[in-house]
């Protein structure tokens, strides 16, 4: 079929064109200013020259920080562009694909969220994507949402890569140990939208494949056990690690709330698609491998 992805060089893009490639897609994948969440005339122009089958929203104002202060574009792109991109794939009658966030939630809620649950994002970046959310399946039913967190690769900037960075150059790194969640690699969320499109090419308006999910690894941590499980991967491949500190949240503070305890329930996607929560350890282990090497072999004695 064709497809059309917003994005090209950011994690999941790169994922993507890994997953649909070898099915044998006609791709098109563009980056600004070819494709400019920003210009409803770029959105339109893109749709018309690619004549999609299926449109992903793999692009995103994701500067968490920067948004408090960034208010006017944070919204433009996360809610206004999504919106236009998923009405002009609705206009060509194509289905849209399109990543949210933990953050459209407080962290407050004490359990894993699931999609029926109240949102109540704390900062600007969670807002925009939770409007985003609304506005893109009024502009396109046949809509797929795919809400995720802690999204990791081997592309980009990342925190599987700060950290490696950080064990090359400390001896000793505080991680928060008080915000919990689940690291999503990227090939899981591509994987997710490979198995989906054929399905979702063919569903009508009301399909119930259509709408909100939860999309992240599986288990739980929080972002220390997460760092713990990168620095072992590292060890086990030879690098030098440094000693890990257990921080709180309010011993690094930021710029904008981060949700305390952002866990996803991912049982709708599982129950409607047939996918379920992938284990974020295998991902983690051969995104180590691509970055730094395999691990050592133990000595054969």
């Amino acid at each position: 079929m064709r497809i059309l992805i917003a994005g090209r060089v950011g994690q999941v893009a790169c994922a993507l064109l890994r997953a649909l490639e070898p099915e044998g897609h006609e791709i098109t994948a563009l980056e600004p200013p070819e494709l400019d969440l920003t210009s409803r005339e770029s959105l339109a122009a893109a749709v018309a020259a690619a004549r999609p089958e299926l449109v992903i929203n793999a692009a995103a104002y994701t500067a968490v920080d920067k948004a408090e202060d960034d208010t006017a574009l944070a919204f433009a792109v996360n809610r206004d562009g999504a919106a236009w991109l998923a009405a002009e794939a609705a206009a060509v009658g194509a289905p849209f694909v399109h990543y949210s966030t933990d953050y459209v939630f407080s962290g407050l809620g004490g359990a894993p969220y699931r999609e029926t649950d109240a949102p109540g994002p704390q900062g600007v970046y969670g807002l925009s994507k939770l409007q985003g959310e609304r506005a893109v399946m009024a502009a396109n039913p046949r809509s797929v949402i795919l809400r995720t967190a802690w999204v990791c690769s081997a592309d980009g900037n990342n925190f599987v890569k700060t950290m490696l960075r950080l064990a090359s150059t400390r001896d000793e790194v505080g991680v928060v140990a008080d915000q919990y969640g689940a690291p999503t690699f990227a090939a899981d969320l591509a994987e997710a939208v490979r198995v989906m499109a054929p399905h979702l090419v063919q569903a009508q308006a009301g399909d119930p494949r259509f709408g909100l999910f939860h999309l992240t690894g599986a288990p739980h941590t929080t972002w220390h056990g997460f760092a713990e499980a990168i620095f072992a991967g590292a060890a086990a491949r030879g690098h030098k690690v440094p000693t890990l500190k257990a921080i709180a949240t309010a011993d690094y503070p930021t710029r904008a709330v981060r949700p305390a305890d952002g866990r996803l329930d991912c049982s709708h996607l599982q129950a409607v698609h047939g996918i379920p929560a992938g284990d974020w350890r295998a991902r983690l282990d051969e995104t180590l491998t691509t970055l730094i090497g395999p691990p050592l072999q133990e000595t054969i004695r």
